[in-house]
């Protein structure tokens, strides 16, 4: 799966604030993701954010 760094995704199960997209912000055998409503900061093993990821949303470079 190719996310990259600054690409919101949406997984499947909601955060306890209730709000499903994460901003991402390290990528690697861990990823780094931050909630976009309430600001909390998460690390998760590659394998479990790859399973639970339901959609990608790109952000537009100047270069696009």
């Amino acid at each position: 799966m190719d996310v990259q760094v600054g690409d919101i995704i949406q997984v499947k199960k909601p955060h306890p604030c209730q709000n499903y997209e994460f901003s991402v912000l390290r990528v690697g055998m861990d990823f780094k993701i931050r909630c976009t409503k309430c600001g909390r900061e998460i690390m998760l093993p590659r394998a479990k954010i790859e399973k639970n990821i339901k959609k990608i949303i790109r952000q537009q470079t100047e270069n696009e």
